[in-house]
């Protein structure tokens, strides 16, 4: 018996579907293009018909190279969508009133809609207190908790959500539709920027969902319940196909760095937390690494960002 009622008829064609040992790789780069593309229309309307020109600012502090490379593609992708685009770089030494001082600045420029501090921050700064400087209205990485209390609270239409948890469900949509009622999600992994956000989502779309952690009992035999598989807890290829129920639509979050030797030299290759070559075959679709999560992660910051802008008018 099924809680929200049984799954609709396109749900359970997916899942039939998918019993038979095809797997649908779900391509985050082709959708992240597609919305792009919606994303740089809507802004050229705005700035031609009102004079509003879409602003994000990134502030990252220090030289951490990961972190350089995220906010590389974050300005590029804002510039191709027609944003205005402010990158401010602070030295790694920085002390917490130079950085609340930037982001109030930031907070009363009428040109900048959008507020994203690269995270994490040097040690000695307080991550929290600097996250929670930035004005609700601006917090287009959906990380103040005036944004995580409406979230919370089924309230989208007045929230900004993370970028991560946004553009999986946009992925998981997009496979199954917007009214998840029947079906069984799993989200493994419960940090504050993608599991607890993802998993209210998936509540709001009707999903009954399991959070799980690295305390949670038999964490293999729950996952392979799930209808919806959200792995996000930065382990490489921990989840296998024993984990997978035939049919499920499992989305990748993790991005871990490891080596593999190819033709006798040792190289870098990015991985997920799901095996792919294991779930293939098992899982009804899912999300690569990389191509996958990572390209909807950036354009969602760009959707939050239009969308601040487009509250500046009403």
């Amino acid at each position: 018996m099924f809680l929200n009622g049984p799954p609709r008829p396109a749900v359970i064609y997916f899942l039939v579907d998918h019993l038979m040992g095809t797997t649908t790789i779900i391509d985050g780069k082709a959708k992240a293009a597609a919305l792009s593309q919606k994303i740089t229309e809507k802004a050229a309307v705005l700035r031609n018909n009102l004079g509003i020109r879409p602003g994000l600012a990134v502030v990252i502090v220090g030289e951490d190279p990961a972190s350089k490379v995220y906010v590389r593609n974050k300005k590029r992708t804002a510039e191709a969508c027609g944003f205005h685009s402010v990158k401010h770089s602070l030295p790694e030494e920085s002390d917490q009133p130079t950085v609340l001082n930037l982001i109030s600045q930031l907070n009363s420029d009428p040109d900048i809609h959008g507020i994203l501090v690269q995270l994490p921050l040097p040690s000695h700064l307080n991550e929290q207190l600097v996250t929670q400087s930035i004005a609700p209205e601006k917090d287009v990485d959906g990380f103040h908790l005036q944004n995580i209390g409406m979230l919370t609270a089924g309230h989208l239409d007045n929230a900004f959500v993370p970028c991560t948890p946004a553009g999986c469900m946009v992925m998981i949509e997009e496979q199954l539709g917007h009214d998840l009622s029947g079906l069984h999600a799993v989200v493994i992994g419960r940090s504050n920027i993608v599991g607890k956000p993802m998993a209210s989502l998936l509540l709001k779309a009707n999903a009954t969902v399991t959070i799980c952690h690295s305390r949670t009992k038999d964490l293999p035999k729950v996952a392979k319940t799930a209808d919806i598989l959200v792995a996000a807890v930065g382990r490489a290829e921990m989840v296998g196909a024993e984990w997978i129920k035939p049919g499920a639509i499992v989305i990748d979050v993790g991005i871990n760095r490891t080596q593999v030797e190819i033709d006798g030299e040792i190289k870098n290759k990015l991985v997920g937390d799901v095996n792919f070559e294991e779930a293939l075959g098992i899982a009804g679709a899912i999300t690569p690494v990389p191509g996958g999560v990572g390209p909807m992660t950036i354009i969602m910051l760009m959707s939050n960002t239009l969308r601040s802008a487009e509250m500046t008018t009403s």
